[in-house]
């Protein structure tokens, strides 16, 4: 099935299909009570949200859409967990805030690109976002696939993933 093409700002006009790797905890978080803040996201991003099914340890989560409504997705589920974590920590002694973490799920035919030569796309990924990146060297079990894990502020993992699309775009 090809995906719809969608002018956007920024040259970007095409739809992308970004897949997210999440613990049961964080999908619940995600889907919220009834399901009300997974719909508000869908309504206020623009983009499709789908939640594979399964009581497995790990769910993926994909969000398709013109790359603008998947950035908006992106950052609504950032700030969503940034808020359960300072939620969590209101009664604990802990001073420094853990940073967010997301685990992207990619191609491993396309992580190269990512790396870049010795390393050089990564690298300049992480210094111009102030997120960390980082790749799995092996593939998720039973796929052709590798994880790629950010973490950070929610403003530098936004950034960092616009990143990462701009070089799958490429």
């Amino acid at each position: 099935m090809e995906p719809i093409k969608v002018q956007s700002e920024g040259g970007l006009n095409v739809t992308l299909t970004i897949r997210l790797l999440m613990h049961g905890k964080e999908v619940g978080s995600i889907i919220g009570k009834k399901g009300e803040t997974v719909k508000k996201m869908r309504e206020d991003s623009g983009a499709r949200i789908n939640i594979s099914e399964g009581n497995c340890p790990e769910r993926i989560v994909t969000i398709t859409g013109p790359t603008d409504a998947i950035f908006k997705a992106f950052a609504m589920i950032a700030y969503k967990f940034e808020e359960d974590i300072i939620n969590s920590m209101s009664n604990s002694p802990a001073t420094s805030k853990p940073p967010v973490t997301l685990r992207l799920v990619v191609p491993a035919s396309q992580c190269g690109s990512l790396i870049g030569k010795g390393g050089s796309k990564i690298k300049e990924m992480r210094e111009s976002t102030g997120a960390q990146v980082q790749v799995a060297g092996d593939m998720l079990p039973n796929s052709t696939e590798r994880a790629v894990t950010i973490s950070g502020a929610p403003e530098a993992i936004i950034q960092c993933v616009k990143q990462i699309c701009v070089v799958m775009l490429e």
